[in-house]
């Protein structure tokens, strides 16, 4: 039975490896994607005005007369003196050709008191630059920036999530292979006695023995962590497709428009029928209502599916208490009516288990210790793919010369 498992983790761990790696090495670093993103464009990211803001409306405005090829799809509401406000936007349809402009940007950044733009980015480009870094390592970790085909983007997306999986299962059958074979009958503490060694690393045996010493021992002591990170990794990238309908079958959710609508087909566009400052002024009567701590912190319309997404978050601290701060308000965009709303904390005890995947898989739960302990753990997971690696290469180039 050890045999076969030792094949199996043999496999899966070279099946995910390389994945992992890639993963591993950029979730280090977009741990921090807020202070190096604002570090890399402090030219377009902090503004000089000062003074009374501006509404928000108005900025989306200056965006649109700015450009009239485009439409914002995203607007920052809950703007601050010295941080330009941000606005997503979209190609419109050109009326002489039929087709939608080619842009070569999707974001623009005002200052918000004078309403000058600052600057343009493509967050989702595939070339790699300063101007772009921490969007292109996003969407690296996230779906390798896989291309769009057969009618969906998400196909890196559904990889990295059936990767993560992979690696979850493989997890456990590595704790099981670092137990020691059963020998008759023995004490638990003997038995215990016998794994000790497990983890140690002998940092002065060098070469093949501390490449083992490093993959066997370093993963049992963060076992924990990689079986929460492996976990979130699958519950987010697959939450349409898996995580939610089977948490929905095994236990009380609540479910809200992303879970029970379906979004229109790649390419589409769904035209709405109320503007931006209808669902804002709609959204914010229902965060009244509910009692929400923070107004209205931004405003998104993706055409995909038929409502607004409206945020409500304090703009100095996105993730808020234990990194579950933003609560959203759906208004649909046919009707003025409100479809559902999120709120942190809130809900049946299933409905909280799924809100803390990201809160979870990002460290933000723990603030700033769990953000370099995911930082770190990025950095291990590298470690563990790379050391076994070279376990199998090693043992493979053995096998070979036995045959020979």
């Amino acid at each position: 039975m050890r045999a076969f498992w030792t094949v199996v983790h043999r496999w899966a761990g070279l099946a995910v490896a390389l994945f992992l790696i890639v993963a591993g090495l950029s979730g280090a670093v977009i741990s921090w994607d807020h202070e190096i993103d604002e570090w890399l464009n402090a030219d377009i990211m902090r503004t000089p005005g000062r003074g009374p803001l501006q509404d928000p409306l108005r900025l989306a405005a200056a965006v649109e007369a700015d450009d009239p090829r485009v439409e914002v799809s995203y607007m920052t509401l809950g703007l601050e003196e010295g941080h330009a406000a941000s606005f997503l936007v979209r190609p419109r349809t050109d009326p002489a050709t039929g087709a939608r402009y080619a842009l070569d940007y999707n974001t623009v950044y005002v200052d918000p008191v004078t309403a000058r733009i600052t600057g343009h980015r493509a967050s989702r480009s595939i070339a790699l630059s300063r101007r772009n870094l921490m969007p292109w390592l996003r969407h690296l970790h996230e779906s390798l920036h896989m291309p769009a085909f057969r009618g969906t983007d998400r196909w890196g997306v559904w990889l990295m999530g059936g990767v993560a999986l992979v690696w979850l299962v493989d997890s456990f059958v590595a704790l099981y292979l670092t137990f020691p074979p059963r020998q008759g009958r023995r004490s638990a503490r003997t038995w215990a006695s016998r794994w000790r060694p497990s983890w140690a690393v002998r940092w002065r045996a060098g070469g093949y023995r501390l490449n083992f010493d490093l993959h066997r021992a370093g993963g049992l002591w963060v076992w924990g962590v990689i079986i929460v990170v492996s976990f979130t990794s699958f519950s987010l990238n697959l939450y349409r497709e898996v995580f939610y309908p089977v948490m929905s079958k095994i236990s009380t959710t609540t479910p809200g428009p992303y879970e029970t609508l379906k979004p229109a087909p790649m390419g589409t566009f769904i035209a709405p029928r109320i503007g931006f400052a209808e669902a804002i002024a709609i959204a914010r009567r229902e965060g009244e209502r509910l009692g929400f701590a923070h107004p209205p912190g931004g405003i998104w319309y993706g055409g995909d599916f038929p409502f607004y997404n409206v945020s409500f978050f304090d703009p100095s601290d996105e993730s808020g208490a234990m990194g579950m701060g933003l609560s959203n308000v759906y208004v649909s965009s046919g009707t003025g009516e409100v479809l559902g709303t999120h709120r942190p904390w809130h809900g049946t005890a299933a409905d909280v288990f799924v809100q803390l995947q990201l809160p979870l898989h990002s460290g933000r739960i723990l603030g700033l210790a769990g953000r370099i302990l995911m930082s770190f753990m990025g950095l291990v997971v590298a470690m563990l793919s790379v050391t076994g690696i070279v376990i199998w290469a090693r043992k493979h180039r053995a096998r070979t010369l036995q045959k020979k």
